[in-house]
């Protein structure tokens, strides 16, 4: 795809006022393949070149050559379409999958430059339930993305594990905890995340009869800021506990981090960064708050310090991206945070920008939806809340007897079991627009047949299948004239397309893209499997078909890798 890519590119960057990466970027498929193989939108230039898009599509075709791989331009309304060379285009995009195989879809544009990406970020001491799951996946995907593109990509779970809360669950593990007499160490007590839960949600329902509580809890978390020994013992001990169980079930949803950097640890660095927002002349106090007023810009104050002097979500954030600018000297700064927080991260990236810092332009708030059940919200405060683990064993519970029915004689039924259901479960949250809610419902996303992941993978082990029938080992000496049929074109047009795919889902920080796009490419070969016979006696055009399968597989396999998702070879 590269070769016609950069050729259209070296066409044009004489002709209009972009880079050869600006280019590149706005490229697209049509969507029709009567339009041709690539289409350019010039209204993106409109505004730089002050005339109609209309007219300079149209001066545009006139004006650029054609030649052995660009074959035809032509004007359509706004857009300018390229035609390219029919047996170029399966001899290079089948050439170039079977080439790179693992690495198809892969580039070099974010070499040298640094992403992080802030995800997760659960509160410690409580499981991790459902509403935790779409930041994780999300997040896991986008880290995947810029690391295609050759990005070094820094996974950050910014973890909760900060606050008065931890002083609540001090005040429960003493009053209501195991005993602690007869143990050398608070780590023998068998404290578990489930019973640190019970003594949270404990101390709220206790909290409403003896408000005193309240009192204890804040004197608590007062020693816990000082250093008390106690407090800090405690509170590390409820964080071990946490990471522990956080960490085996991101294991099994294969979400990983490079950092598990949270609140507490900026707790040393908060002064300086208060100080050098004082210095900005940014400070002022209301109400006994230190706040950054930020009403001309049609917003609330950005609370720094509460009257108590406590710090707050907004302190540490931009105490944190300080941080992450020095360490890491980042490119992109990506925040995947649920969307009831837009209001926070504007005011806290106007702050930055406040202060100086040129960089905030990096950074960027990647919002979601919510995953909805029926009966509302969930609060942990009450317990009523559905756990991510119980949801993804029942999942897997439900793909393993939706196998035995459908193939009974399955090996290894139980490892698949569990491909299917945790990939059904990631693809739900995927295959939708970040910024929409979530409807959970089992009988979708573990449909064989719709548009899930199941269906994905489903058409991997399909793909598999045919290719252990051929029997042969899959070459690309082939000869590609043998390609006659308008399904294979657009079979190889779909294939071709896959890079551009994985650097659209990345410049929209959108998974769904590529979701839409695999779904997509499933759909068009399993029509073209319904057609066209692959195993015929044809030796030349069987050859040449048994390649267009393995590509297409490889691509699916590439898609599913980067969304997070295993490819079962039978199913």
């Amino acid at each position: 795809m590269d070769i016609f890519i950069k050729n259209i590119v070296d066409l044009l960057k004489a002709e209009i006022p972009l880079s050869e990466e600006e280019i590149k970027g706005l490229i697209e498929i049509p969507p029709d393949i009567k339009m041709g193989d690539f289409a350019f939108p010039c209204f993106a230039i409109a505004k730089q070149l002050k005339d109609n898009p209309g007219k300079i599509s149209t001066e545009l075709a006139q004006k650029l050559p054609i030649g052995d791989l660009i074959t035809n331009i032509k004007a359509h309304g706004p857009y300018l379409n390229f035609y390219v060379s029919k047996k170029m285009i399966f001899r290079t995009v089948l050439d170039e999958v079977f080439t790179e195989s693992n690495s198809y879809g892969s580039s070099d544009s974010g070499v040298g430059k640094t992403a992080v990406i802030d995800y997760s970020s659960p509160n410690i001491a409580k499981h991790l339930a459902v509403h935790h799951l779409r930041s994780a996946v999300i997040g896991n995907a986008i880290y995947n993305l810029y690391k295609t593109l050759g990005y070094n990509c820094i996974g950050i779970n910014h973890l909760g594990d900060w606050g008065t809360q931890f002083g609540q669950l001090i005040v429960a593990f003493k009053k209501w905890g195991p005993e602690l007499k007869g143990h050398d160490s608070i780590k023998e007590t068998g404290l578990d995340i489930s019973k640190l839960n019970e003594l949270y949600v404990r101390f709220h329902k206790e909290a409403k009869d003896n408000p005193s509580l309240e009192d204890e809890a804040r004197d608590w978390f007062k020693k816990l800021e000082n250093g008390n020994e106690e407090a800090r013992e405690t509170w590390q001990y409820f964080k071990d506990i946490s990471l522990s169980e956080f960490e085996r079930v991101y294991k099994k949803l294969g979400v990983r981090f490079d950092s598990y950097a949270g609140e507490s640890f900026y707790n040393d660095m908060l002064d300086d960064t208060v100080k050098r927002i004082k210095d900005a002349g940014l400070a002022e106090i209301s109400e006994e708050a230190l706040i950054v007023n930020l009403e001309k810009f049609d917003m609330p104050p950005c609370i720094l310090r509460k009257k108590d002097d406590a710090s707050l979500y907004a302190t540490r954030d931009i105490c944190a991206a300080e941080y992450r600018k020095r360490k890491y000297g980042f490119d992109k700064m990506i925040y995947v945070v649920g969307s009831e927080q837009r209001l926070h991260f504007k005011q806290f990236f106007k702050v930055l920008e406040l202060m100086g810092y040129e960089w905030v332009d990096d950074c960027v708030h990647v919002d979601f939806g919510l995953v909805k059940f029926k009966g509302g919200k969930m609060s942990t405060r009450e317990g009523k809340v559905i756990l991510l683990e119980d949801l993804l064993v029942e999942s897997c519970k439900i793909a393993r007897e939706i196998i035995e029915q459908k193939t009974s004689d399955l090996e290894n039924k139980a490892e698949v079991a569990n491909d299917v259901g945790i990939g059904a479960i990631i693809f739900s949250e995927l295959s939708t627009k970040r910024v929409k809610d979530v409807m959970f419902d089992w009988n979708e996303i573990l449909n064989f047949d719709g548009e899930t992941g199941p269906y994905v993978q489903y058409t991997h082990a399909r793909l598999c299948s045919v290719l252990r029938k051929c029997g042969e080992e899959v070459t690309n000496e082939i000869d590609y004239n043998v390609f006659k049929e308008d399904d294979e074109l657009l079979l190889v047009k779909k294939l071709e397309s896959f890079p551009l795919t994985i650097i659209r889902s990345a410049q929209n920080y959108e998974p769904s893209i590529l979701s839409k796009y695999l779904l997509d490419l499933c759909s068009t070969f399993n029509r073209f499997y319904q057609h066209h016979r692959i195993l015929i006696d044809d030796t030349e055009l069987k050859r040449a078909r048994v390649l267009l399968v393995d590509s297409i597989r490889q691509v699916i396999k590439n898609g599913l890798s980067i969304l997070g998702l295993k490819a079962p070879e039978r199913m």
